[in-house]
This record gives C-alpha cells, sequence and structure tokens, in this order.
C-alpha cells in the first residue's frame, strides 16, 4: 500500500476512532497519560500492520483489537502489584479537575472503581459491550472470542461486578 494512502486512512480512522479508543484504554488502564501514550501507540501499530488489514472485520474493530493487545503488552511488561495498586486507585484519578469529579456521580465513580477490580477478561467485555455499546459480534472479533463465551464471560463479569459493589457497600436496586 502506497505510504501516502496509508497516512490518509490511518488520519482518518484517528479522526474517527481516537477518542473511543483512548476511552477505552483508560477505563483498562485508569492513567490518562499512558492511555494517551497507548492511544498513539495503537494507531502507530495500524499504520504499521495496514497492509494486513484486509477487511475481515470492520475497521474500529480491527483498532480495538490493537488498542486490546497494546494495552495488555503494557500490562505485562508492568509489575502486577503496581498494576493492581494503581487500577484500584484509577477511578476516580488524582488528576482529574474538581469539576470533572463533580460531573461524575456517586455511582458512576462507585461502578468504575468497582469495575477496576475485576479481572481482565470481565473488565474487557463489560467495557466493549455496556460501556462502547458493542454488538456481541463486533465484541468477539476485538476479542478474538466466539460469540457464546461473550455472552458467558459478559455475565459471569456483571454478576462479578455486581458482588464488587456489593462488597463495596453500594446498596441500590438497579445493580
Amino acid at each position: 500500500m502506497e505510504d501516502e494512502v496509508r497516512k490518509q486512512r490511518i488520519s482518518e480512522w484517528y479522526q474517527k476512532y481516537s477518542d473511543a479508543i483512548y476511552q477505552f484504554i483508560l477505563i483498562m488502564i485508569g492513567d490518562h497519560e499512558q492511555a494517551k501514550d497507548l492511544t498513539h501507540d495503537t494507531f502507530l501499530k495500524a499504520y504499521n500492520h495496514l497492509a494486513h488489514f484486509k477487511g475481515e472485520m470492520s475497521d474500529k474493530n480491527w483498532l480495538y483489537r490493537i488498542a486490546r493487545n497494546v494495552t495488555i503488552d503494557f500490562m505485562r511488561k508492568r509489575k502486577p502489584i503496581r498494576y493492581f495498586a494503581d487500577s484500584i486507585m484509577a477511578f476516580p484519578s488524582s488528576d482529574d479537575s474538581p469539576e470533572r469529579i463533580l460531573q461524575l456521580g456517586e455511582a458512576e465513580r462507585q461502578m468504575y472503581n468497582s469495575l477496576s477490580k475485576l479481572k481482565r477478561s470481565y473488565r474487557e467485555v463489560i467495557i466493549l459491550r455496556k460501556i462502547k455499546e458493542l454488538s456481541i459480534q463486533e465484541t468477539a472479533e476485538v476479542l478474538g472470542w466466539k460469540e457464546s463465551k461473550v455472552k458467558t464471560t459478559l455475565f459471569r463479569g456483571l454478576q462479578a461486578l455486581k458482588t464488587q459493589l456489593q462488597k463495596e457497600g453500594y446498596d441500590h436496586e438497579t445493580i
């Protein structure tokens, strides 16, 4: 693929999807600056591997898959204990402005805090299905899973999230 065509395509995708990719990564790791870096890495990797993109899935799903892999690679490189400690404190982030913290309701803060404590597979499927609103098929493509695994993992993840919320004292009938 010609270099100018690749640059143009990635530029279009960046304009269209960078915010969503950034939010996905941010929810996974809870660090604004690192999420920005990993978003950049995602699009750089997409640029470098664009010739291998055959259109077997949508461009959006392909980018989510790359973002997921980049994020997993990042988490593996960090010491697990440090990642766990960081993720517990991730929501709301200490570098959020007071206005942002006020905008984020107590229920959302509690939900994100509890979500950050779930195992990665639960967190990923909940983020993609319930927060990013991808279909079951799209989620399966991004994660490289069968649709049945997405459904099962989502069910178990939501149960784990509910348990975590209750453990932390969140008592609301809409859990």
